[in-house]
């Protein structure tokens, strides 16, 4: 057994190193990734900001966590291509016909999203503080907010794995990341749901980017989260664990 796990995770490092090397070659990927969100934060707090009445004297603190998710939700959709792009090309059958785990070549693209994920956030974070973006949050808080900006990445992967690995186009494996980008919008991300009409109010207030969001604006400003917190945490995992299942299951009839 433990032969075995050793084997499972020297594979998965061997396949996250490639993979890795693929982001470093092309750090361009990252950059794309950045630009759309950053721009959108530039606009949103220097354009319609003073327009907007959230109840706080720092729009750029309201806003960030929504940003974040657009960024993550925008990043996960280069798994889905280099996934298609692996089936396509015949890679991952040789992977298959060589004595590894068949499971780590998924695992090494997944993990690849965690890490390229967390650079494109510090990137924006970074942009953010310039901004005027203040936190009273204390190590613990930012600990449970990057805790959860992964398990949202690691949810939004296993769906990109899904697309990527049953997609019959470049197009069709990519599509899918569109409706979560524009999630945010239709959420708590830039405007308090309570100025929303009455059914689209209901639709944002139980859909998961609002909870998430809110959880994150609560740790990030130093507030306790109270039950949002679960609430973003079941989304995450429940989000997850369905996608892991299915992915999964794609991917053992492409390995069979």
């Amino acid at each position: 057994m433990e032969t075995s796990k050793n084997h499972f995770f020297g594979d998965m490092s061997v396949m996250l190193g490639r993979s890795m090397r693929h982001i470093f070659r092309s750090l361009d990927t990252i950059l794309t990734v950045c630009i759309t969100p950053i721009a959108m934060m530039l606009l949103f707090v220097y354009v319609f900001g003073g327009a907007i009445q959230t109840g706080t004297d720092n729009y750029v603190n309201y806003l960030l966590p929504g940003i974040l998710l657009m960024a993550i939700a925008s990043g996960v959709a280069y798994v889905a291509y280099r996934l298609f792009m692996d089936k396509q090309k015949g890679i991952m059958e040789r992977f298959h016909s060589m004595p590894i785990a068949r499971s780590a070549v998924l695992w090494g693209h997944v993990l690849t999203s965690v890490v390229s994920n967390v650079m494109t956030i510090v990137i924006i974070v970074l942009v953010a503080l310039l901004m005027g973006f203040r936190s009273s949050a204390g190590v613990l808080s930012w600990l449970a907010a990057a805790g959860i900006l992964v398990l949202f990445t690691l949810a939004l992967t296993w769906i990109a794995a899904i697309a990527g690995l049953s997609a019959k186009t470049i197009e069709g494996a990519s599509a899918f990341s569109y409706p979560l980008i524009f999630l945010p919008f239709i959420s708590s991300a830039f405007v308090p749901t309570e100025t929303m009409p009455s059914v689209v109010r209901a639709f944002a207030e139980n859909q998961p980017v609002t909870s998430i969001v809110e959880t994150l604006r609560a740790l990030l400003s130093g507030q306790p989260a109270g039950h949002e917190i679960w609430i973003a945490l079941a989304w995450c995992l429940g989000i997850m664990i369905v996608a892991y299942l299915f992915a999964m299951r794609a991917y053992n009839r492409k390995a069979a």
